[in-house]
C-alpha cells in the first residue's frame, strides 16, 4: 500500500508546498516501477537548464518523458507558481502545457510530476524550486536552472535502483546528503536517527 501526503504551511516570509508518497508495507514491483518513473521525471526537471525566455509549457514533457516512454501519463500540471498568502498557487508562472509566461530569476515553481493507477493508488513527489541563472562555461545566452528549495526526504524503499541512471542516482544521494546536513541539528536524537536512515545513500 502507498501513501500520498500534499502538505504545506504559511509563514510569515514564505509558503510552502510539499508532496510525499511513501510504502506502507512492502510495495510491489510494480509500485516501484511507477514510482521510480516518476522520480526520474522530477529529477530531470529538476536539473533542467534552460534559456532566459523559456515557458513552462517547453519544460513540461521533461517531467513526463519517462511515463511516455513506458505509455502512462498524469492529467494535472507539472509545476505551479508558488506565493504567499494566496493559496499557495501563483501565477502567471507554471509548467503545463498551457504555461505561456517565461520564467523569470526568482519565480518559485512546483515540481510534481505524479501517476495515478486507477482504483489502486496514487504517486506523487513534490519539490518547491526557485528559477535562477545558471553559471555555464562557454554559454551564448543568458541561461536559468532551478534550484530545490524543499528538503524532505524520497521514500528510498520505493525506489528501483536499477531503473536510475548514474546521473540519477547522484542526484538522489546529493539531494539527500543536503537534506541529512541541513536538518539534522534542527530535530531531536530520536527524529535525527529517523532522519539518517532516510537520508542514507542509495
Amino acid at each position: 500500500m502507498m501513501y500520498l501526503l500534499d502538505s504545506g504551511a504559511q509563514y510569515l516570509d514564505a509558503t510552502t508546498d510539499v508532496t510525499r508518497t511513501m510504502a506502507l508495507g512492502e510495495p510491489t514491483p510494480e509500485m516501484r516501477r511507477h514510482f521510480t518513473l516518476v522520480l526520474k521525471g522530477h529529477i530531470a526537471l529538476g536539473r533542467a537548464r534552460f534559456p532566459k525566455g523559456t515557458a513552462g509549457a517547453q519544460l513540461d514533457a521533461l517531467a513526463r518523458a519517462p511515463l511516455w516512454d513506458a505509455g502512462l501519463d498524469y492529467d494535472h500540471g507539472t509545476g505551479h507558481g508558488v506565493g504567499s498568502y494566496l493559496s499557495v498557487h501563483e501565477g502567471p508562472q507554471r509548467i503545463f502545457r498551457n504555461g505561456a509566461a517565461p520564467l523569470e530569476p526568482g519565480m518559485i515553481v512546483s515540481n510534481e510530476p505524479g501517476y495515478y493507477k486507477t482504483g489502486a493508488y496514487g504517486i506523487r513527489i513534490e519539490n518547491l524550486v526557485l528559477v535562477r541563472e545558471a553559471e555555464i562555461p562557454g554559454s551564448e545566452r543568458p541561461m536559468l536552472e532551478f534550484e530545490t528549495l524543499t528538503l524532505a526526504p524520497i521514500d528510498r524503499n520505493l525506489i528501483d535502483v536499477a531503473m536510475l541512471t548514474p546521473v540519477e542516482r547522484h542526484w538522489v544521494d546529493q539531494y539527500h546528503a543536503r537534506v541529512y546536513a541541513t536538518l539534522a541539528d534542527r530535530v531531536g536524537e530520536a527524529e535525527r536517527g529517523w532522519l539518517r536512515e532516510a537520508a542514507a545513500a542509495l
